[in-house]
Parts: C-alpha cells; sequence; structure tokens
C-alpha cells in the first residue's frame, strides 16, 4: 500500500507537469492548424520554460516571489491529492488557496496592467469556484461521496447521470484554461494580446514557475471532466479528447467577453443548469 502511494505521489509530481506540457504544445498545434499556420513544435512550452528559467531573475518584489511559489505549491498539492484519489473538497480549497495567491503577487506590484489583471483573474475566481462547489455537490448525490475513490468505483458513468453538470463543468475548464470567451485576466496565445495581464510583472524563472503550475492546474481539471467516464479507459479518453478539442474549437471562433458580460452569463446559465441537474437527481 505505501509503494502504491509513493507511485501515485510520484506520477502527481512529475508525470503530470510532462502531460500538461505536452498538452500545452498540442493545443498551440492543433490552434495554428485552425488559424492555418505551421505552427511551433510539441515541445515548444518545454523550451519556453528552459529559456525562462535560465534568465536573471528579476522581481518588484520578494513577495511577489514567495506568491509564485505558493501558487505553484497549490497547483501540485491539488494534482497529488487528485492522483491520491482523495476528497474533491479538500482538493477544491487547496486549488482555490494556490489561485489566490497569484491574484496577490500581481496585486503586490504597481503596474496598471498588473492590477487591472489581478482584479479580472480574482473576479473569474469567483465566476467559476461556486459552479464547481455545485458540480461537487451532484457528484456526491450521485455516488454518495466526496471522496474519488469512491466516484471512481461507481458503477455508471456519471456523465448520464450529471449531463447538464458537465457543461457546468466546461464553464470552469474554459476559465482555467484561459481560453476565450473567458481569457481576459490573462491569454496564452500570442493573438490574443501582448500585454500578459495578471502575468505581466513576473519574468525570468518566476514567470516559469508560474507555466509550470499552469500545466498542473490543466492536469487537474480534466482530471475532474475524467471523472465522468472513469468506467471505461477508453471511454474516458474519448470524453477528454473531445472535451479539449471543443475548448480549442470555442477558443478559436469566440470573441473575449467583458467581466460583466461573464459574470452574468456563468452565473445564470450555470446556476439555472446546476439547479435543474440537482433537482431532477433528488427527484430520482
Amino acid at each position: 500500500m505505501l509503494a502504491q502511494y509513493i507511485m501515485l505521489v510520484f506520477v502527481g509530481l512529475l508525470i503530470a507537469p510532462l502531460a500538461g506540457g505536452l498538452i500545452a504544445g498540442l493545443d498551440r498545434r492543433v490552434t495554428a492548424r485552425v488559424q492555418s499556420r505551421f505552427g511551433p513544435p510539441l515541445l515548444q512550452p518545454f523550451y519556453d520554460v528552459a529559456k525562462l528559467l535560465g534568465k536573471e531573475p528579476m522581481i518588484v518584489n520578494s513577495w511577489q516571489v514567495f506568491c509564485a511559489y505558493m501558487y505553484l505549491l497549490g497547483a501540485v498539492l491539488s494534482v497529488v491529492l487528485l492522483f491520491l484519489q482523495s476528497d474533491l473538497l479538500l482538493i477544491f480549497f487547496v486549488q482555490a488557496i494556490g489561485a489566490l495567491f497569484l491574484v496577490f503577487g500581481a496585486m503586490s506590484a504597481p503596474s496598471p496592467y498588473s492590477q487591472v489583471g489581478a482584479q479580472r483573474e480574482l473576479m473569474q475566481i469567483l465566476a467559476y469556484e461556486p459552479l464547481l462547489i455545485l458540480v461537487f455537490v451532484g457528484i456526491y448525490l450521485a455516488t454518495g461521496s466526496f471522496q474519488i475513490s469512491d466516484i471512481l468505483a461507481h458503477e455508471q458513468p456519471l456523465l448520464f447521470k450529471l449531463p447538464l453538470l458537465f457543461i457546468v463543468l466546461g464553464y470552469a475548464l474554459t476559465i482555467k484554461l484561459r481560453k476565450s470567451p473567458f481569457d481576459f485576466s490573462t491569454s496564452h496565445h500570442a493573438h490574443q494580446e501582448l500585454v500578459k495581464g495578471v502575468t505581466t510583472e513576473f519574468s525570468g524563472p518566476y514567470l516559469a514557475i508560474i507555466e509550470v503550475a499552469h500545466w498542473y492546474e490543466t492536469v487537474l481539471v480534466l482530471g475532474l471532466v475524467a471523472l465522468f467516464w472513469s468506467t471505461s479507459l477508453w471511454g474516458m479518453l474519448a470524453l477528454l479528447l473531445g472535451t479539449y478539442f471543443l475548448e480549442i474549437l470555442i477558443d478559436n471562433t469566440m470573441a473575449r467577453l467583458t467581466w460583466r458580460w461573464m459574470l452574468s452569463y456563468v452565473w445564470i446559465v450555470g446556476l439555472v443548469l446546476s439547479v435543474l441537474n440537482l433537482s431532477w437527481l433528488y427527484a430520482s
């Protein structure tokens, strides 16, 4: 049992960021082809991070550095807890604390771009985190547990019982992946902006830390998507590929929203879908 836990921690610590970096590289390749470009190499995200790690550290203040490390720590711990099949609520609070430290780090810089990016990032957190809680409540009603090990043991794919909540999870996935139309705090694609919003004042190795943390977050959110079809490996892979391809398609066909439109749209549509699905679960 101890050896199994050690292996899961190893996968969460080392394999997850490699998978996240490959996903980022594949994302950029597919996006480029959609835009009739050749695109960068598949391993370009790793080259970018290696280059950033080799640059001279330049910081605004020491608090900014601390926040970058705490953001990475929150992302790493949440992924490790996911692979250890821990409690969904514990994972939620760990990742939420890490996300807040990114906001704190951006706010510590006097740059107006950084300040506006931090405020927008905070609005995004307020938009998707209530929806994640509702998704977890739906999973609890369907399986009787917040424990991932119990959820994986469920005999029927959760997608059949929670189709509307899966759509709600898609909103959170789009925001966490920083894709259009919900990428107004920062974007990972150059076609959107040159000033990077919440990450404007992070540079060199500290920007690399944030990029690696984003890889961990990508694996975390896709891991939550995988829970909706845990009864079959092929079904899980098909769901993950289909969901991510849809995210890329949405990113390349929709314009960026304003924060007011995002909050009203995500909350109204997300809450309506959540209440409908939860009511159906409660009645059945």
